[in-house]
């Protein structure tokens, strides 16, 4: 199996992350691609095919982490491109939510 799971929207509350400028303080570091729950079931094959499609943004995946799973929010195309590489890990930003969806402090 290539995803823990295939969801189908985001199960969290609000975190309040929206642009690549939120997610900048999050460090990446690296997830297997079957502990990720997908936030999103379809996928537009142009935007997988394309040459430049980490060009723009982040060019790192956004995983909420929130009640023990891993959610892939963002990054879907960059977590099927790294699977079709025979790759079992993808470099992705983990947001630590609390149980009631705060965003966690930073350990240290």
């Amino acid at each position: 199996m290539m995803f823990k799971a295939v969801g189908d929207g985001r199960p969290y509350p609000d975190h309040g992350f929206v642009s690549d400028r939120d997610w900048a303080d999050v460090p990446p570091r690296q997830i297997r691609l079957d502990q990720l729950v997908t936030t999103k079931s379809t996928l537009d094959l142009r935007h997988l095919l394309a040459s430049d499609s980490t060009f723009f943004g982040d060019l790192f995946a956004h995983v909420v982490s929130w009640r023990g799973d891993l959610y892939l929010e963002d990054g879907l195309h960059r977590a099927l491109r790294t699977a079709l590489q025979q790759r079992l890990v993808l470099h992705a930003r983990v947001l630590e939510l609390d149980d009631d969806g705060r965003p966690a402090p930073p350990p240290g």
